[in-house]
């Protein structure tokens, strides 16, 4: 156990690159929601000022916050509970197990976003740069 102690020094770029790739994949649910981007929506484009469009905006630009690591805890509190909200409002009435709900990224990106609350931005990030 004590070799695999070792590996805690690289804590802070595990925990940057988790922070980096969730909030690239997290940023492309947004832009396709907002432009259409990499692909529309099946359910096509939500109108200005819904709750899809607030959602979208909400994944798109939380998640380049999120990206650059600038207001890390506030961004991923406000983007854990859009992701809460999500899980229940629109994948639990369908059946509670994630695996038929389609609700398993939601449940994922809400527990990393929660995670960033408290463990901070990482490597890489602009938070850091008056340390």
């Amino acid at each position: 156990m004590q070799a695999l102690n070792s590996l805690n020094r690289f804590a802070p770029y595990a925990l940057g690159l988790l922070r980096i790739a969730a909030a690239l994949i997290f940023i492309i649910h947004g832009t396709q929601k907002l432009f259409g981007f990499p692909a529309p929506p099946a359910s096509g484009l939500p109108a200005m000022f819904t709750l899809f469009w607030f959602g979208a905006v909400l994944e798109a630009f939380g998640g380049l916050l999120i990206l650059i690591g600038l207001w890390t805890r506030p961004v991923a509190f406000i983007l854990a509970g859009e992701m809460a909200y999500a899980y229940w409002m629109f994948h639990a009435p369908r059946s509670l197990y994630p695996l038929l709900n389609g609700g398993d990224a939601a449940i994922l990106y809400c527990f990393v976003f929660f995670y960033l609350v408290f463990a901070g931005p990482g490597a890489w990030a602009l938070d850091n740069r008056s340390k």
